[in-house]
């Protein structure tokens, strides 16, 4: 039987992830002032984000203090890789290839992200040798 993963977040979930694994712990009004000084965004809505993303299980919540503090539930890497999992098994039928070969040609890549991806297809390849 196959565990039950966290949910994918939405699109303003994942920007208050991004926050929260940047700045550690945080209260709702530090989470706002992140995300309202990249754009527009009303403090009551970072609020109840936050209180949808504790009721999913995304973010916990410390009630210790007068000011809540939350703080993401999964490491980045870990949520990341569920969406970029999530996404070669809908877009791409499951072909790394596919999803590889399309990252690249939508952009310019440049000479450092390359070197980086060989290395990490050597370290792939050896571990499955």
């Amino acid at each position: 039987m196959q565990k039950p993963s966290t949910p994918k977040p939405t699109v303003m979930e994942l920007a208050i992830l991004r926050v929260l694994w940047e700045l550690g712990p945080a209260t709702v009004r530090e989470v706002h002032e992140v995300l309202d000084s990249q754009k527009a965004t009303g403090y009551t809505t970072v609020l109840k984000l936050l209180q949808i993303m504790t009721a999913k299980g995304m973010v916990s919540r410390n009630e210790d203090a007068r000011a809540h503090v939350y703080v993401a539930r999964q490491p980045a890497e870990s949520t990341k890789r569920q969406l970029v999992s999530d996404l070669v098994q809908r877009a791409f039928a499951g072909s790394a290839s596919q999803l590889m070969m399309h990252a690249l040609s939508g952009k310019k890549t440049s000479r450092e992200e390359i070197e980086e991806i060989r290395r990490m297809l050597d370290e792939h390849e050896g571990k499955t040798k």
